[in-house]
């Protein structure tokens, strides 16, 4: 009878203490606009050493599954590896480039180069996270990336300063750029490539000798701009001509620059620097592509010598100083950018100081601070805007 008391008085305290939480009220509050902009301007603020890694902090969506998500400018990753000829690893590259971007912020994001802040201006720029390549399957690997690309460009930008969106890609290795330039040619046509590589990259797919030949196999970080010259997706123009910069490769022979002269490109090679400068390189650049004609901008991080960028899959000794390559990168900003990548990097290789991947952060960087400064530029505009609208408290209130 005790028991059976106990266990009454218990279920009585239980039942009484549910009615009474069941009849308590939850409010939920409205907040007003300058609360939640108090909340902002005291806990907003990041240090480069915390919050999550997105690429310099940037405010971050899963844009391929928030389909209602705009942007001026995207930060999307590829981490893709599995199409290489030698040291896998470039899938990791995005994590790293997001990670050595860490020191990039909107509130110190100035870039006295190009006289701009792209963070702090008229271009929203998203960080859309990373497309979730299938790494046991290179077909469907490239279709997806090809999906993908084509779906974010196909959005519409928020300023009308831009009639498609910009994307920025992150690799990944480099044969995620034929996936990019199919989704370019739906969006824009065929188009001019401004390609940074110690390597041809037009090689033919037949060049890499092997018995067990196939269809899948023709796929490479070597043969992508070969397969996009087949497939139409480059200037065919003798008059409109690609340029590669920065080669320095050893060849299988002469044919390689046959095909690589069939498929319309002029060549710029590392050694160029030492007899033009870096101002020659970029009048080469520019007197090739001009101002007006769409262009695709690839950077393979191994242009750069490896005692500057070790963390690549294809090293070659004898190339450009992070220094010339960000200097040509600011003599060309008059070209017209529909997209780029960069490329390659395989952290795994670098050394602990995240040389590399530095040197990754600091390109995409200069790509946009070009892109954000064109914009400005086709708006009349010919500076930064002043320091009161680029507080770091007004940044993501922007557009």
């Amino acid at each position: 009878m005790r028991l059976r008391g106990l266990v009454c008085l218990a279920l009585s305290c239980f039942s009484a203490l549910v009615q009474a939480c069941g009849g308590h009220s939850h409010e939920v509050r409205e907040w007003t606009k300058e609360e939640l902009d108090e909340l902002e301007r005291r806990w907003g603020m990041e240090w480069g050493f915390s919050g999550i890694s997105t690429f310099a902090h940037l405010e971050y969506h899963k844009c391929l599954t928030t389909p209602s998500e705009l942007f001026d400018i995207a930060i999307i990753g590829a981490p893709f590896d599995t199409a290489v000829s030698y040291r896998p690893g470039a899938r990791f590259g995005p994590r790293a480039i997001r990670a050595a971007s860490a020191r990039q912020t909107s509130f110190r994001g100035f870039n006295p180069r190009a006289n701009i802040n792209p963070y702090a201006n008229w271009a929203k720029i998203l960080d859309c996270g990373d497309i979730p390549v299938v790494p046991m399957d290179n077909a469907v690997a490239a279709k997806q990336m090809t999906a993908a690309f084509t779906e974010l460009g196909a959005r519409p930008p928020i300023s009308p300063l831009l009639s498609r969106p910009r994307l920025i890609t992150l690799g990944g290795d480099h044969s995620l750029s034929l996936p990019a330039l199919r989704a370019i040619r739906e969006l824009h046509g065929p188009v001019r490539v401004l390609h940074f590589d110690a390597h041809l990259d037009t090689w033919h797919p037949a060049k890499y000798p092997s018995y067990w030949a196939s269809e899948q196999a023709r796929f490479t970080h070597g043969s992508m701009f070969f397969l996009a010259g087949e497939e139409g997706l480059l200037s065919n123009s003798s008059a409109a001509p690609n340029v590669h910069a920065g080669l320095r490769t050893r060849l299988s022979g002469l044919g390689d620059y046959e095909d690589d002269d069939a498929q319309n490109w002029v060549r710029i090679s590392a050694d160029d620097v030492d007899d033009l400068g870096t101002r020659g390189i970029v009048s080469s650049i520019m007197d090739t592509l001009g101002t007006e004609d769409p262009v695709y901008l690839s950077v393979d991080i191994d242009v750069l010598d490896p005692a500057f960028a070790p963390g690549t899959g294809t090293p070659e000794p004898g190339g450009w100083t992070t220094r010339e390559l960000i200097r040509i990168l600011r003599g060309i900003e008059g070209l017209n950018l529909v997209g780029a990548d960069v490329v390659e990097v395989a952290p795994a290789y670098q050394g602990a100081g995240e040389e590399t991947a530095l040197a990754a952060a600091q390109v995409v960087f200069e790509i946009l601070s070009s892109m954000v400064k064109r914009g400005l530029g086709e708006m009349g505009k010919t500076g930064e805007k002043s320091k009161e609208e680029v507080r770091a408290g007004d940044v993501k209130d922007e557009l």
